[in-house]
This record gives C-alpha cells, sequence and structure tokens, in this order.
C-alpha cells in the first residue's frame, strides 16, 4: 500500500502535485561511480561483464548497454539497472567508461 499524503485547505484554488513520485535522478558521467564484476553464479560457468552502479533512466542505461555490447562484439541486456555483457571484457569496458568522463572501479579478482 502506497503511502498518500492528507493535505487540508480551505484554498478551493490548491492544487496537489503527486506526478515527482517516480521521478528517476540524473547524474552526469563524472558524478557516477560504476564497478565493473566478473560473474558467473548462474549462468551454467559462463563468465559475465557486469556494470553496477549506474543512475539514470532506462533508456539511457539502454544506450550505454547498446555501446558496450557494439564495442565489444557480443551481447547482453541491460535491466535492474544494471548491465550485463557476454564474457571477460572488463578491461575493455573499463576503458570505453573512463573515456566517457565515468568513474569506474574494479572489483574481484
Amino acid at each position: 500500500m502506497k503511502n498518500k499524503k492528507i493535505v487540508f485547505s480551505t484554498n478551493s484554488n490548491l492544487k496537489i502535485d503527486d506526478k515527482k513520485e517516480g521521478v528517476i535522478k540524473k547524474l552526469r558521467p563524472s558524478n557516477q561511480n560504476l564497478k565493473i564484476y566478473l560473474d558467473r553464479k548462474g549462468r551454467k560457468g559462463k563468465i559475465v561483464t557486469l556494470i553496477k552502479g549506474f543512475v539514470g533512466d532506462k533508456e539511457d542505461l539502454k544506450k550505454m548497454s547498446k555501446r558496450l555490447k557494439k564495442s565489444c562484439g557480443v551481447g547482453g541486456t541491460a535491466k535492474n539497472g544494471e548491465v550485463l555483457i557476454q564474457g571477460n571484457f572488463r578491461e575493455k569496458i573499463i576503458e570505453i567508461l573512463k573515456s566517457d568522463g565515468y568513474n569506474v572501479k574494479r572489483v574481484g579478482g
């Protein structure tokens, strides 16, 4: 159940803006801290490169995913605020994202 705000007013012209819920904050690349992981859990032993920590809307996430997939020449997906690239492309992705101005941190071995 969503929390509804109750407003009492004698002003008959009062307008309440409910549409601010669900607004996604966008950050410039230089203000974002992305973490790059290698993962194989739940993927039948196949390695994937995960990019976590992106702040922005779904369209920006999909654009980033498409650019990385095209640069690496592999498949992948963007969902739940993460980008998943098939294969071990961690170093190449770090270079691409740093050239775009993102703060990138390599996580794990």
